[in-house]
């Protein structure tokens, strides 16, 4: 998972590097259609939210290596349609397409196609249809020269869905095939490799730049026809660590802004509980979840791991980040028996992933933010009246006519919620079984509406 550098300094004895370390202090952010209509507009607004955060990152002396910067979206039909096309198929249902985007070793061919044949292999092996490999379009010269050393070969592999399998059954199926590669490369020894997002909902564009030389480096994302209704973003700040390529964000879930400090107990924990692993729908593949922590990740990758195999093993988008965040709910007054009993209940598996930590994290259907009950990380919003919703930790990333921001202060008429997000409070662009709802954002966490609370339980 970690670049030369990385391991250089690692591997160095007198190396004062713990890739147990990593922490990140950074911007983050989040643009939506709260009416689930895909534009380019909304890929437009994200890309100009994390350049206005570039302040939040580092730069190398050479002013062009960042410490790294990514976006998170839905899958550009439109652009891969066509791609498809190209490669001899064609594409009869979009949601049927998944795209795994692929870190390859940058230093070695031979390992490249080791890589790409384990991850054919896999897919054969799980009956996914396979429509071929897409060389991602780059504009290289945008790099510093510390990025373009270590820059892997990027490409991504573009997958069918199999006949008879629903949407939640398709990703579990991707998520499996993604780990099954991961254990094979690691068999293998092949280094420099990581897969940035295996799905059939969302794909990630992310690398070891500043947020301006994001767009010009993937040329994907100045094509007209990139559409979305989801752009998560992120400008990364490694705290006395190491960039690396991998360690970029957003992860395959989630963008963090903060430190988690109870990262070692967290660790520890989720690997103590390994061994008490059951879902009857796992069945013989429970065992491609463990680790469930991936070694030699930060604190946001770790976080990231535990909600990814929470989401995936069945539970809630919403409900599995209450499990790993949860508000300060013991004391809490206004807090309802039943709230502070669904609480409880959650204690019971794992413990608090303390902060301080401002979170945005998506699935591809549901785009939301979190902030940990410590509160130091708040993040702010705007809803505009044609549905454009924007969050993020800075104040004035996006330029909106005032005259068309019909909410940016208390999204459910409660005084808790104004103008910030709150301590242990989550908030969500919902979408419901027919579609997504043109409705505000509502809160969960440490004081949630009655509606809120069924859908937690």
């Amino acid at each position: 998972m970690k670049d030369g550098i990385t391991q250089a300094v690692q591997n160095a004895p007198t190396s004062l590097y713990d890739p147990s370390e990593e922490h990140d202090s950074c911007g983050v952010g989040f643009v939506a259609s709260v009416k689930g209509e895909r534009s380019n507009r909304v890929l437009h607004l994200g890309l100009t939210a994390v350049c206005h955060m570039v302040h939040r990152g580092a730069v190398d002396a050479d002013a062009k290596t960042g410490d790294g910067s990514g976006i998170l979206t839905q899958i550009p039909y439109k652009i891969f349609r066509r791609e498809v096309g190209r490669l001899g198929h064609t594409l009869y249902n979009d949601s049927d397409l998944a795209i795994g985007s692929v870190f390859l070793p940058h230093d070695n061919a031979y390992a490249q196609a080791r890589a790409k044949s384990v991850i054919e292999d896999v897919l054969t092996s799980r009956q996914l249809f396979q429509f071929g490999w897409r060389e991602v379009p780059l504009h290289i010269s945008v790099l510093g020269e510390k990025a373009q050393l270590t820059m892997p070969r990027i490409e991504q592999v573009l997958v069918g869905r199999p006949a008879d399998m629903d949407d939640d059954e398709y990703e579990r199926q991707l998520f499996l095939a993604r780990n099954e590669i991961e254990k094979r490369a690691q068999l293998d020894n092949i280094r420099h490799f990581y897969i940035n997002s295996f799905s059939h909902r969302v794909l990630v564009y992310k690398g070891l730049l500043t947020a301006v030389s994001l767009e010009k480096f993937y040329r994907d994302l100045s094509d007209p026809e990139y559409e979305t209704a989801i752009c998560l973003f992120h400008e990364r700040y490694s705290t006395n660590t190491f960039p690396t390529w991998s360690l970029s964000q957003p992860f395959r879930f989630l963008a963090h802004n903060g430190e988690i400090n109870t990262i070692r107990g967290n660790r520890n924990w989720m690997r103590a509980r390994e061994s008490e692993l059951m879902a009857d729908f796992w069945q013989q593949d429970i065992d491609l979840l463990k680790p469930i922590i991936q070694p030699g990740g930060s604190d946001s990758a770790s976080l990231d791991n535990a909600l990814e195999v929470l989401t995936m093993s069945g539970r809630d988008l919403l409900h599995a980040m209450t499990m790993l965040v949860p508000p300060a709910w013991r004391a809490d007054e206004l807090m309802s028996p039943e709230v502070k009993a669904f609480y409880e209940y959650q204690a019971c598996f794992n413990e608090p992933w303390d902060g301080p930590a401002g979170l945005v994290f998506s699935d591809g259907l549901v785009a939301a933010a979190c902030l940990d009950r410590n509160g130091l990380r708040p993040a702010r919003y705007k809803l505009t009246e044609d549905g454009i919703f924007v969050l993020a930790s800075e104040v004035g990333c996006v330029e909106l006519d005032e005259a068309e921001v019909i909410e940016k202060a208390d999204w459910l008429q409660e005084p808790w919620s104004r103008s910030i997000l709150r301590p242990g409070c989550c908030c969500a662009t919902p979408k419901s079984k027919n579609g997504w709802r043109n409705a505000s954002l509502t809160s969960t966490g440490s004081r949630p509406t009655s509606s809120a609370c069924r859908r937690s339980r």
